[in-house]
């Protein structure tokens, strides 16, 4: 085996011995490794209910074998391969479980024309099936790093989860927060590399009054109204320029019956940026548009009633960014070449956000193919570049490891 240097994090290329057999050995299981795409993408794991899916990686994480496998207090699922002697500092590769759909949402998978279309096929069945061929090859071709490899199933990444699987691995005191690198394997693609992390702030805004009958209390504020001139001047609101930001109302909602005044009514904001700084100043503007548009409403109720503003936090995205000098990035960037692709330096919210707003350097990567349609019901993978997006993942996992 050759390796470019062979301390962690300087890159490691496949030119013979055991990390050329892990490489032969992704290509050799490939149709393996699409299979257990089939397999999870038919387990659900909507928000909060990852369970099942969770007890399914980790029968699978055993059966492969690799040791210490446990499902800890959040729901994620953590094995680990040994280093050679057991010791030295952990490398993390993480997957999500969870997917965007809520659990009653038909899981049909359907194949034409050379894709694979099912509600999260490739965000994130592509990643956990990625995950677990990463695991066999290392196991199939008996590599020695010099870092023990943690391989992770996480709870929460995607919407109101608010990464609650990587802030329970990352909390104050967990020893996670000395580990060595940190790698999201999330989605499709071979050539981004993610690391800068994109934060967000997500409210939930809610507007109440005493309601009442369509006629009989004509005239009274109405939430839904109020609310929706609100959003108007979020249409027209000049966003900070210190750095791009994006303000979405995704969900509204309220009132009880068409010939009534509604009692309350609500949406939830998503707010996002790569600068912490301009990500306040966005949510301070969001919020006072808001507000005014309730003040006007209540312009002429009397005190009785007036509307009520609520605001509630219910995601909190960190922002921060891994140097690109650092090994962690140069070692993708390596690997990305390796594969006769071109690395792409990008921004990106991910289960990558937490570790990289620690100062811990952290990446998030693609595990090959393509995709489309994601956070669709018609979510749809193709196999081109496959095996060789899990190479690389495979040659930058390495390189963070280390390699005897």
């Amino acid at each position: 085996m050759r390796a470019t240097e062979h301390g962690a994090g300087t890159g490691v290329t496949a030119a013979s011995g055991s990390v050329a057999a892990a490489c032969e050995h992704l290509i050799e299981t490939d149709a393996r490794t699409l299979d257990d795409m089939r397999t999870l993408v038919r387990v659900p794991a909507p928000p909060f209910g990852e369970a099942l899916r969770g007890e399914w990686l980790a029968e699978r994480f055993d059966a492969t074998g690799l040791v210490d496998v446990v499902t800890d207090a959040a729901g994620n699922v953590l094995a680990r391969y040994p280093a050679n002697g057991g010791a030295g500092t952990p490398v993390l590769i993480v997957a999500h479980l969870d997917t965007v759909f809520p659990a009653d949402t038909p899981l049909h998978l359907v194949e034409s024309n050379g894709r694979i279309s099912a509600p999260g096929i490739s965000d994130n069945a592509r990643g956990l099936a990625g995950l677990l061929a990463l695991a066999r090859s290392l196991v199939a071709a008996r590599v020695v790093t010099r870092n023990p490899i943690v391989f992770c199933g996480s709870v929460g990444e995607e919407g109101v989860g608010d990464l609650r699987g990587v802030k329970h691995l990352f909390r104050e005191g967990s020893p996670w927060r000395s580990c060595a690198g940190f790698i999201a394997l999330d989605g499709t693609g071979s050539r981004r590399i993610a690391h800068r992390a994109v934060g967000s702030r997500r409210l939930r805004v809610e507007v109440s009054g005493p309601g009442g009958h369509s006629w009989a209390d004509r005239g009274a504020p109405n939430p839904i109204h109020a609310l929706s001139a609100g959003v108007a001047r979020l249409d027209v609101m000049r966003l900070p320029e210190a750095a791009v930001t994006s303000l979405g109302v995704g969900r509204m909602g309220g009132g009880t019956s068409v010939n009534a005044v509604p009692a309350s009514a609500w949406l939830e904001i998503d707010l996002r940026s790569e600068n912490r700084n301009a990500l306040e100043t966005l949510e301070r503007r969001t919020l006072s548009l808001l507000e005014r548009a309730v003040a006007d409403a209540n312009a002429t109720a009397s005190a009785q009633r007036r509307l009520r503003f609520e605001v509630a936090i219910i995601g909190d995205r960190p922002t921060g960014e891994t140097a690109v000098t650092s090994p962690l990035v140069t070692g993708a960037v390596t690997a990305t070449r390796s594969i006769g692709a071109s690395p792409e330096l990008v921004a990106s919210s991910t289960d990558a956000n937490v570790p990289i707003a620690l100062g811990i350097p952290a990446i998030a990567i693609g595990a090959g193919g393509e995709s489309g349609k994601a956070h669709t019901t018609d979510e749809w993978y193709a196999n081109e570049g496959g095996p060789d997006g899990l190479r690389r993942a495979l040659l930058t996992l390495l390189a963070a490891a280390g390699v005897d």
